[in-house]
């Protein structure tokens, strides 16, 4: 077990944490944020709300450290990504431990988000060498026409707790070395690992003595969240959270004519056909359904077996439900560990019993944990339900270990009752059939921004661009040429002749 007294020292993280920073200035005024960590109901320490005037300090120093880091060359941009990257590994064990305490999932799932971050600044490094823009040629004569990219400013990042660290390091190391700097406001359920990775960026900054303001951070709730929306400073805002959070964000930022980047909810299936290998296909569906104990965007909500194989799932999956070992999530003994907060509870009780009420039939029975180890009350018991697609409740997405299960009879069927949700972040087909799988990956089969093949709807990476479709947003992160969304487009036309040939064909003499 973790000293986590030790963890919050070598992370710099004090009882009592200033919300709001520049990098090495911090501003702490405002009232103070509790941090209760899920796993044991204890008070880990506090963190200030940024006021209003500290805020407007806050955006005031990272505009004008903009206009200094965007005339960084890019790959010296890149080294500085580096240098955060490496300042990363060597605290990737108190990090991941934080983000375990703080937050609730598996210790090893807090080491592997740490990891994330790692991965996506080694991407980032080798962007820096490759933001590239296009030459095309001209309908006028001598002329060139190109095509290229510049920094876009100030970059607001609203992150959720579910991934309090990575999700933010997917946004800011692609911003960074595309000549952006960052203002983050994380969810004020997890403000204690935020503090945690501003204290390491402020080492790296005060190293290479970069400009006050490359990385901001504020804390506190929507109203915080509300600054930022509205604040034409801020050309880009990336929201990763619920579907209704990004209507509210979508709208706002659009008021402005600004940009959105949105990663919202995800309604996750697996279909699971006839040809499937079911070792790997329970093994896929159990992880993806119970891993940070349903509290992925990707975790894995419906399965939609057929039906000649679906006793079989049915039988291998609950017998594989019981040997689940719940609890303390910094023990590697344990599978799952707690819901975020009792109101987290709330939702997964409630659904259980509107599951119910549609008709759905339970086949591994849920309730909350009480007792020794589990004295936060956040600890519940994963659930398998048979439910059918059109239930209101499997429309909605709840944000904890719920499975439904479903039959289908050919895979058509099967494909529609997937697409048939508002949601279309990530999915996957377990089948060892070359037809079912291209069908699948076809335009005729998954609407979702990730569509996998015997792997389960959890296995997103650094490299491929991540994000969905429909109400997960449409926005992409972390791969891929992601990084356009940072940047501002230009195009050029260079005329290098005396003359000037109008357009159209148009004269105009004088």
């Amino acid at each position: 077990m973790i000293d986590i007294k030790k963890t919050l020292s070598l992370l710099g993280v004090k009882e009592n944490n200033d919300g709001g920073s520049t990098g090495l200035f911090s501003f702490g005024e405002g009232k103070k944020i509790k941090s209760i960590s899920p796993v044991d109901g204890k008070t880990i320490g506090f963190v200030t709300e940024t006021t209003a005037e500290e805020y407007e300090k806050i955006i005031s120093c990272a505009y004008y450290a903009f206009k200094k880091w965007r005339s960084f060359p890019a790959p010296k941009r890149g080294e500085i990504v580096r240098q955060f990257g490496e300042k990363l590994r060597k605290n990737k064990q108190p990090l991941g431990e934080l983000v375990s305490y703080e937050m609730g999932k598996s210790l090893q799932e807090g080491l592997g988000e740490v990891q994330e971050m790692i991965d996506i600044c080694d991407f980032a490094v080798g962007l820096s060498r490759q933001l590239h823009g296009l030459t095309m040629h001209s309908e006028r004569p001598g002329h060139r026409m190109y095509e290229q990219y510049h920094p876009l400013g100030v970059v607001g990042i609203i992150s959720a707790f579910n991934f309090p660290v990575a999700v933010w390091n997917w946004n800011t190391a692609l911003a960074w070395v595309c000549g952006d700097v960052c203002v983050w406001k994380p969810s004020e359920k997890a403000p204690l690992c935020a503090i945690a990775c501003q204290n390491i960026w402020s080492e790296v900054a005060k190293e290479n003595n970069l400009p006050e303001g490359v990385s901001c951070l504020v804390n506190g709730d929507y109203r915080v969240g509300e600054m930022m929306t509205s604040d034409s400073r801020l050309p880009l805002i990336s929201a990763t959270g619920s579907t209704r959070m990004g209507r509210i964000v979508g709208v706002e930022v659009a008021k402005r004519f600004g940009k959105s980047l949105l990663e919202l909810g995800g309604n996750n299936a697996i279909i699971i056909t006839p040809e499937a290998d079911l070792n790997i296909t329970v093994i896929g569906s159990l992880f993806g359904a119970v891993g940070t104990c349903g509290q992925r965007c990707t975790s894995t909500r419906r399965l939609i077996v057929h039906e000649s194989v679906y006793e079989e799932v049915k039988s291998k999956l609950s017998k594989a439900y019981t040997q689940l070992k719940i609890g303390n999530p910094l023990s590697e003994k344990n599978h799952v560990g707690p819901l975020i907060d009792k109101e987290a509870v709330k939702t997964y009780l409630k659904a259980i019993e509107k599951a119910k009420e549609e008709g759905g039939n339970v086949l591994v029975e849920g309730g909350v944990l009480s007792g020794d180890g589990y004295e936060s009350g956040c600890y519940v018991k994963p659930v398998i339900i048979e439910a059918e697609n059109n239930y209101k409740i499997v429309q909605e997405e709840t944000f904890a270990p719920i499975l439904y299960i479903m039959k289908y009879s050919d895979l058509d069927s099967a494909i529609k009752t997937q697409n048939n949700v508002k949601q279309g972040l990530s999915s996957a087909i377990m089948t060892k059939n070359l037809k079912e799988a291209e069908k699948f990956l076809s335009s005729s089969g998954s609407d979702c921004g990730i569509a996998n093949v015997n792997i389960g709807t959890s296995g997103a990476e650094i490299g491929g661009a991540f994000g969905g479709e429909k109400e997960t947003g449409g926005g992409r992160e972390s791969g891929s040429d992601a990084w356009k969304v940072y940047m501002r487009r230009q195009t050029n036309t260079i005329n290098y002749t005396d003359d000037l040939p109008l357009a159209q064909g148009i004269k105009f003499d004088l």
